[in-house]
């Protein structure tokens, strides 16, 4: 969009550089509003998204090799944030960044021992994907009983089936566990409970973990179910992708590009190396009258003065700047505290692990789910998917391969008997390779990757040895080996009371945040710029301004079932259970007219 000039220049502090806080500062100032960010990194923007250069790997010119916190994943119902990234310039790309998204086309689902089953992301448009799911179906030796696909099934149908109402009001108080019936169904299975257990190793625990780095004891059903659904619904549809990612290091090709635009043309001022210390409030006015920033390469604390502010900041940094002033105004903003605190199980570990190799190993064109690792392994291959950015032209020029792992439960043992928790790093690094190992086996027996290959590995740096200087404070025991700087949001089971909405009862205050009331619901870049969309819509209202406010999109629910969940809204309404009933010869009819008129006009 062009940048428009409101009639008075409105001045606009965004507290962090994240992805919300840099996306807040792009529609803000395409809307002609005076825009400075304050970001915590010294060299780095972008936040949990941001690549990084590994130290001291470079040499003969080369640029050091690329890390990460963790891979990008970006799923074909993001609408948000690829919305930004088409406005982004990038070379001659007619769409900007977002022309730098590739799809993949395969999931690999690894396990111990036996060889892995590869399964295709999107609708079938090939011979090979044919195959592919022919093969799944005849070779897939699971385990799974018809009763357990007949549960799982039957549950997926549930949550399809389900008003938006009896979702929101009765899912988000559940856990996926128990939603999924794991226990009963183990009971009904005849399984032991220290034998492993099929159903929840592909239906329940490996999903989960995989997705959204969530216990699914603790997880909500609402959020777990809404985002597993739009995934599955995006395989059904020929014309979407279900899994895209970048072409290449994400500061490269998206970061730092989008740095470049806000600062240049767009006119947003960067301040980095720089963190929100504390509010000032006024209850008499209900405003924030400054916000105090420390730069740390100077210890000097600098008085920040706007006419709104934008908090961009976690939510468990954002639970220690709520002073007492700001809850006389707004006493709900306490429950942003509650929201942190331990006891919630809200704040989980996901970071990554880089593995380079002398030799490209692709795996598969896509990801890679570990589904019984201790450790809620999932990864990718990146070279394949890099053609423009060799891995020879980092580093010491010999480095093929690099393999990005996620790793998405810190608290269970692992092969050596510790939690990654409880591990240095060395031992980390140890760890997850054997489980990478183990889990990613050939025919005959053998590992697809060998000690031989490997040359190095490159640790999340927010992944820190010691106790000491811990913010936040840890989610676990203090006597852990190592803490985690950046903990993951995690939705959990009846959470949903304790998140704030974009706007607070301090008038001239917004939340940008991924623990921000949104449709995604989820903690991920998507659910970021969208709550940054809703704190700038909330900041146009409040100025004034003619602007065109920030577009939001729902999430996909089928048409075609449309009538299935009209139903079940009036059941809740009544204060009835779900059925998987149509009472009535006219809502059968309505349903089966519906669906078919939708099928008709190509409408999913």
């Amino acid at each position: 969009m062009a940048v428009s000039t409101p009639p008075k220049s409105v001045r606009v502090a965004v507290l962090g550089g994240g992805v919300a806080g840099m996306s807040a500062a792009h529609e803000l100032a395409e809307r002609g509003f005076e825009v400075d960010v304050y970001e915590r990194q010294p060299v780095y923007v972008g936040g949990k998204a941001r690549s990084v250069e590994v130290p001291d790997t470079g040499t003969d010119n080369r640029p050091n090799l690329p890390g990460e916190h963790g891979f990008r994943f970006f799923p074909g119902f993001y609408k948000h944030v690829t919305d930004t990234m088409k406005r982004i310039p990038f070379k001659d790309n007619k769409q900007g960044v977002f022309d730098n998204l590739v799809a993949s086309r395969r999931v690999l689902l690894a396990r111990f021992g036996r060889p892995p089953l590869p399964a295709i992301v999107n609708f079938p448009k090939s011979l090979a994907d044919l195959k592919t799911i022919l093969q799944d179906l005849s070779q897939a030796d699971t385990g799974l009983t018809h009763s357990d696909i007949h549960l799982f099934a039957n549950s997926l149908w549930r949550i399809l089936t389900s008003s938006y109402e009896r979702r929101q009001q009765v899912y988000e108080r559940m856990s996926w566990w128990q939603f999924m019936q794991t226990d009963e169904q183990r009971h009904r299975d005849g399984i032991g409970p220290n034998a492993p257990f099929p159903y929840e190793i592909y239906c329940v625990g490996g999903l989960t973990h995989s997705l959204v780095a969530a216990q699914p004891k603790l997880m909500s059903i609402k959020t777990g179910g809404d985002i597993l659904l739009q995934l599955l619904l995006l395989t059904a549809n020929p014309e979407a992708h279900t899994d895209r990612i970048l072409n290449g290091p994400t500061n490269e090709v998206w970061l730092n590009p989008w740095l470049q635009h806000l600062t240049g043309k767009l006119g947003v001022r960067f301040h980095q190396h720089c963190y929100v210390k504390r509010f000032d409030c006024d209850p008499f006015s209900r405003q924030i009258t400054a916000a105090y920033v420390c730069y740390e390469e100077k210890e000097a604390e600098q008085r920040v003065e706007a006419d709104y502010y934008v908090a961009a900041v976690p939510v468990e940094r954002m639970a220690q700047l709520i002073n007492p002033h700001m809850l006389a105004v707004d006493g709900t903003l306490n429950f942003i505290k509650k929201l942190a605190a331990p006891a919630t199980h809200a704040l989980n570990w996901m970071n990554g692990i880089q593995y380079y190799l002398n030799v490209d190993v692709p795996l598969t064109p896509g990801h890679v789910i570990c589904l019984d690792s201790p450790w809620a392994l999932t990864g990718i291959s990146q070279a394949q998917f890099w053609p423009q950015y060799p891995l020879s032209g980092y580093g010491d020029g010999q480095i093929k391969g690099l393999i990005s792992i996620d790793v998405s439960n810190w608290f269970e043992k692992g092969l050596n008997g510790k939690t990654a928790a409880d591990c240095q790093l060395p031992e980390v690094a140890k760890e997850v390779w054997e489980q990478l190992k183990k889990s990613l086996v050939q025919a005959d027996g053998t590992s697809l990757l060998t000690d031989a290959m490997l040359v190095r590995y490159h640790i999340d740096s927010d992944i820190e040895p010691g106790t000491e200087h811990v913010l936040p404070p840890p989610i676990r025991s203090p006597f852990a080996a190592s803490h985690n700087t950046e903990p993951l949001l995690v939705n959990t089971a009846n959470s949903w009371s304790l998140r704030p909405e974009s706007f607070c009862g301090i008038e001239n205050l917004f939340l940008a945040s991924d623990y921000v009331r949104t449709n995604t619901d989820l903690a991920t870049m998507e659910g970021a710029n969208e709550a940054a969309r809703r704190a700038v819509n909330g900041i146009i209202a409040a100025s004034g301004s003619s602007a065109p406010l920030c577009q939001i999109w729902p999430m996909h629910e089928p048409d075609v079932l449309a009538v299935l969940r009209w139903r079940d809204r009036q059941r809740f309404a009544k204060g009835l259970p779900w059925v998987d009933v149509l009472e009535g010869w006219p809502t059968r009819l309505l349903h089966e007219a519906n669906y078919w008129w939708h099928r008709a006009r190509g409408v999913r």
